[in-house]
């Protein structure tokens, strides 16, 4: 007996109405992009190892989905480690291609690769998968989309400024009302590390701090025990747990604890014109918040960071994120190429206005009518109707077999088609159409102008 079919864990089959409310979702986020003017580019599903490795700190690395060499994968491999079963050291050898496990990194990688063909700033746009070897939850997938905008060879901050107004853009035309989108700076965090004689563990303080919303404040300092930052540090620090107030209020209180850090004072400044500037142009549903123990984990992160929250009367995390960074061609031989980009959370974007009862009820809808089928004369007569339909784009289509009229009209309640068109005999005879509205019961008969008309203003 075959056993069951199924996916991994962490994969999701689409049905035709929800890959419809996606595309719907994609569609507003890409003419925003290219209204914002980034240009769209596409690079590989996966990538050699040694592009993805090591850009994304301990636990990103951890998570990358490593492909097995094509072949005798294990010829190559240390016989004394395959023996031990040491399978971190092994895996450089049997593995030398990674699936991508975000789009920034790749894409650094792509200006590197083709600088003399490209015009900077360069401001571009990717929307496609990634893939992430997580723990499968609510709004955590191990396959997913993201839809990435990033301006790189330019360090202005009005580049910032422009990202956070193309979020509120997205958001508003998605109905999306109350998104919080959250502000730090990594400079910041730099400078905190400083003042509290914790700099040689800025990472370990960076990673801890950004799990605060999931672990709590003693998950957090849990944890910058656990990697040696020292308990005078953490007391230090203890400020940062109860930050409130305006943004300008945030940034004066930053000044003073920031003082005697110049790196740490940079990046208030840049926080300021950012703040300032949006502040000054208005946004229309968004607010803009500056979170001092925002961190995000990933290592290439030089300046500003982002993370949007979904409104408050749904639980979700992120739903979208990004910030500056200024090395991260550096690592691949370009050097002084500074960027910046953001990114929205596809699938969460989806769970949200799923819960809150955003999509119109128009997205879903495919067919617009179904032309019963009488048998092959009249199949042949509203074959013809529907290619002059289509040419109009209206979506009609003909039910393929001459079964019972019941039957036909079942399938058309059961995919939602509200129109079904009846052409028999008679309607033949007369050049006209049978329009019945499968909503409401009514029925008329039109010409085929009519028919037209009454189906574009359906």
């Amino acid at each position: 007996m075959a056993s069951k079919p199924s996916i991994p864990k962490g994969t999701r089959d689409f049905s035709p109405a929800e890959v419809a409310k996606r595309h719907y979702i994609i569609s507003i986020i890409k003419s925003n992009f290219e209204k914002f003017c980034f240009q769209p580019i596409e690079t590989p599903s996966f990538e050699n190892s040694e592009t993805l490795m090591g850009k994304y700190g301990e636990e990103g690395d951890r998570l990358i989905f490593k492909i097995l060499n094509s072949g005798d994968y294990l010829a190559k491999a240390d016989a004394v480690l395959l023996q031990n079963k040491e399978s971190n050291k092994l895996t450089s050898s049997i593995s030398e291609k990674a699936l991508r496990y975000d789009l920034t990194v790749p894409f650094a990688r792509y200006v590197v690769q083709h600088q003399n063909e490209i015009e900077f700033p360069f401001k571009r746009y990717q929307i496609q998968p990634v893939w992430r070897a997580d723990r499968p939850q609510k709004g955590r997938f191990r396959e997913f989309y993201q839809c990435d905008a990033d301006v790189v060879g330019s360090k202005s901050l009005w580049q910032e400024v422009e990202l956070v107004k193309l979020y509120d853009s997205v958001f508003t035309e998605l109905g999306l009302k109350g998104v919080t989108i959250k502000i730090n700076n990594r400079k910041i965090l730099s400078g905190i590390a400083e003042v509290i004689g914790a700099k040689d563990k800025l990472i370990d303080f960076t990673v801890a701090l950004d799990k605060l919303d999931k672990i709590g404040e003693d998950g957090v300092k849990k944890e910058m025990v656990e990697k040696g930052i020292s308990e005078s540090a953490i007391e230090k620090v203890q400020p940062l747990f109860y930050f409130t107030g305006s943004n300008v209020e945030k940034l004066n209180q930053l000044s003073v604890l920031l003082a005697s850090s110049e790196e740490g004072m940079k990046g208030v400044e840049e926080l300021r014109f950012i703040c300032d500037n949006v502040m000054n142009l208005g946004l229309n549903d968004a607010v803009l918040d500056l979170d001092v123990t925002l961190a995000r984990g990933l290592n290439y992160y030089t300046g500003a960071i982002f993370e949007v929250g979904s409104p408050k009367q749904v639980t979700m995390g992120s739903i979208g994120g990004g910030g500056r960074y200024d090395d991260l061609t550096g690592i691949f031989g370009l050097k002084d190429m500074s960027g910046v980009g953001i990114s929205f959370g596809l699938d969460r974007i989806y769970l949200v206005i799923e819960e809150l009862n955003l999509f119109p009820e128009t997205v879903a809808s495919v067919t617009k009518a179904l032309f019963i089928n009488y048998g092959e004369q009249e199949a042949f007569y509203a074959m013809q109707a529907i290619q002059k339909l289509r040419s109009s784009n209206i979506k009609v289509e003909l039910y393929p077999d001459a079964i019972k009229v019941g039957k036909q009209f079942t399938h058309a309640d059961k995919r939602q088609i509200p129109f079904a068109i009846i052409v028999g005999e008679t309607e033949m005879n007369e050049g006209k159409f049978g329009l019945k509205n499968l909503i409401s019961g009514e029925q008329i008969t039109v010409d085929f102008e009519g028919l037209k008309n009454r189906l574009l203003l359906a």
